[in-house]
């Protein structure tokens, strides 16, 4: 991306949401943080001096549209990082429609509300969306079903979109991480009982680099799917 890019960012607050963020904003360019409340909102943006930041409830789909429609938004976009995630772990003959509809919103539903609403200015700039999926959206094992099929979901979101934007020159990319090092880890190895080390699992500055490599790469090129799983 030649000259300074402009990218709306999902889950900057911790994981490989923070480390891309980070990144991006280190080498200068213009970054959107997406957070859920006016207070979340300023701590993000103490964080990252001169970043912008946008409001809404992820978890709310249905009241994203009219947030944002209140709030200043960039004439362009060039690459859109969905990055924020939720996960519940739980059996299918235990989980509630509750559980099912969070993750379905957060994972699945706001990421399309999102990409719905921000089109016109990735389009404009001929821009990137990035879905950072999980090795959950291709493959859901025993307790993972609402967050496997949230996935799957997100997948599925990605590779329509993919071809439906092709010839406007927008760029889709699906990346599955494998185990990250993150709060998000942190959670569900105590929804798991299991003992937490981070130094097992994949730092999240590793995905922040694929994700960079996917939005750096030149024009004549699109990275579609991108596993990257634990290397220990």
């Amino acid at each position: 991306m030649a000259g300074m890019a402009t990218h709306v960012i999902t889950g900057a607050g911790s994981g490989i949401g923070a480390a891309v963020a980070r990144r991006l904003h280190e080498r200068g360019d213009e970054i959107y943080l997406h957070a859920r409340d006016a207070g979340r909102a300023k701590e993000l943006a103490a964080e990252f001096p001169g970043a912008r930041t946008l409001v809404g409830d992820l978890a709310d789909p249905d009241r994203l549209s009219w947030a944002f429609s209140h709030q200043t938004l960039p004439d362009r976009i060039d690459s859109l990082l969905h990055i924020a995630g939720v996960v519940d772990l739980g059996k299918v003959g235990e989980l509630t429609p509750k559980a099912w509809r969070n993750q379905l919103n957060v994972n699945l539903i706001a990421p399309a509300e999102l990409t719905r609403h921000f089109l016109p200015q990735l389009r404009l700039a001929q821009g990137h969306v990035v879905f950072v999926n999980s090795g959950s959206g291709l493959n859901a094992h025993a307790g993972w079903s609402a967050y496997g099929a949230s996935k799957h979901g997100l997948k599925g979101l990605a590779d329509a979109l993919r071809e439906e934007e092709h010839g406007n020159g927008v760029r889709v990319t699906s990346v599955y991480p494998g185990r990250t090092a993150s709060a998000m880890q942190a959670k569900v190895h105590h929804q798991e009982g299991k003992e937490y080390d981070p130094e097992r699992w994949i730092d999240p500055e590793s995905i922040a680099t694929t994700i960079l490599m996917a939005l750096d790469l030149p024009r004549d090129a699109e990275v579609n799917d991108l596993t990257v799983r634990p290397g220990r």
